[in-house]
């Protein structure tokens, strides 16, 4: 039974019946009471208010028998809107979604530069532009959650950017004011294994989620709850050393994980064994479906090194569910078997171990559902995904 004051056990009564009506899409208050275990008048309390402030609408189910129809309740689509931002090296993705988890539109842009006050400006321009589109609405762009490839802390400052060279960089208030809207700073990887919890693992409390594009990203779920560490630095494992004396990486050790498993490091090496600089995405997948040779051995190469570090991760998390995000691997027939092929220790332990069908679309989704879980403020979230969207 909660206890308190009033207010504060209003506000817990109020995430709660959110959270349930955006689980389940369609929801009656009768069932809302019997799913929350609140009884009738709270519920119906509640969703007054809710309705006033627009952020659910009421609807009534068709359906065949006699009778009063059922009036129907769900999250307003046209209430607001959210913005996810996937920062990575060369491109940024923008992603508009409403309050309800439905993507509307997703662009794409091609960085040319590193210079953080020219992405800064970009960034301020696209953000405007995008509010300049929910302007007729309730709540407008009710908020913007952007997943950095690099290390945030818990004050969301960024560290550390490799790729960019960044350091010590304060995104979030730059941002804010310039555009007045609220932000949030995550990592990528945090981003990438929220989004596999909310869209597709609900009732998985201990998920690991490694993400391997422009270098490698952990992101871990335990208890249902996003693991950060003691600044928030935790799942760097990136660059765990798994050759002595190996590669130099841009972080200033030798012999990084992400220098042999991540997909620009794939691309790297295959591009200078072809001597054909800049390999495009649609050559490599020819290449793999025509079986080339070398292609084939440096396939073989890559997933021995991904199943290296793979194997100290479960043996640190033994996770219920492993989630390896890479669209490389999506391209390679039996992954995961080759994968599994490597993992042949008695004491390494997990569940189930997959390939993301989120893809790269992992981390910007992750921070739409973020946004909608801060600007909501919800407890947890669950959300129901389209599969055309992926």
């Amino acid at each position: 039974m909660l206890t308190g004051d009033a207010s504060y056990i209003k506000k817990m009564n109020r995430s709660l019946i959110l959270s349930k009506i955006i689980e389940h899409n369609l929801i009656s208050r009768a069932d809302l009471a019997k799913i929350t275990g609140l009884n009738k008048a709270t519920v119906s309390v509640q969703v007054s208010d809710l309705l006033s402030e627009e952020l659910i609408i009421e609807t009534q189910q068709e359906h065949k028998n006699l009778g009063r129809r059922p009036i129907m309740l769900s999250i307003n689509p046209q209430g607001g809107f959210v913005l996810g931002i996937d920062l990575d090296k060369r491109f940024i993705v923008f992603t508009l979604s409403t309050i309800n988890g439905t993507p509307v539109q997703t662009n794409t842009i091609e960085l040319h530069s590193s210079d953080y006050d020219v992405i800064l400006k970009l960034l301020v321009k696209q953000i405007e532009d995008y509010k300049q589109q929910c302007v007729h609405t309730r709540y407008g762009l009710a908020g913007v959650v952007i997943g950095i490839h690099g290390i945030v802390n818990n004050d969301e400052m960024i560290y550390f950017v490799p790729q960019h060279r960044w350091q010590n960089i304060n995104l979030k208030e730059d941002l804010m004011n310039e555009i007045g809207t609220s932000v949030f700073i995550e990592n990528n990887a945090n981003l990438c294994s929220f989004a596999e919890r909310v869209y597709k693992h609900h009732q998985c409390g201990n998920l690991l989620s490694i993400s391997l594009y422009s270098g490698i990203g952990l992101g871990i779920m335990v208890n249902g709850e996003s693991l950060k560490g003691y600044h928030g630095y935790a799942g760097e494992i990136g660059h765990m050393i798994i050759v002595p004396d190996g590669k130099p990486c841009s972080c200033g050790n030798l012999g990084c994980w992400e220098q042999y498993a991540s997909e620009l490091s794939f691309y790297k090496q295959l591009s200078e064994n072809n001597n054909k600089p800049d390999l495009r995405f649609e050559e490599i997948k020819n290449l793999l479906l025509d079986k080339e040779q070398n292609t084939c051995h440096q396939i073989d190469q890559y997933i021995k090194y991904l199943a290296i570090g793979l194997n100290n991760i479960i043996n640190l998390y033994n996770p219920e569910i492993l989630v390896v995000n890479s669209e490389l691997l999506r391209m390679i027939p039996n992954a995961v078997d080759k994968i599994k092929g490597y993992l042949t220790s008695n004491i390494s332990h997990y569940y189930e171990l997959m390939i993301s069908e989120l893809g790269n679309k992992a981390c910007v989704m992750g921070a739409c559902a973020l946004a909608i879980k801060n600007f909501l403020d919800i407890p947890e979230l669950c959300l129901t995904i389209n599969e055309e969207n992926i």
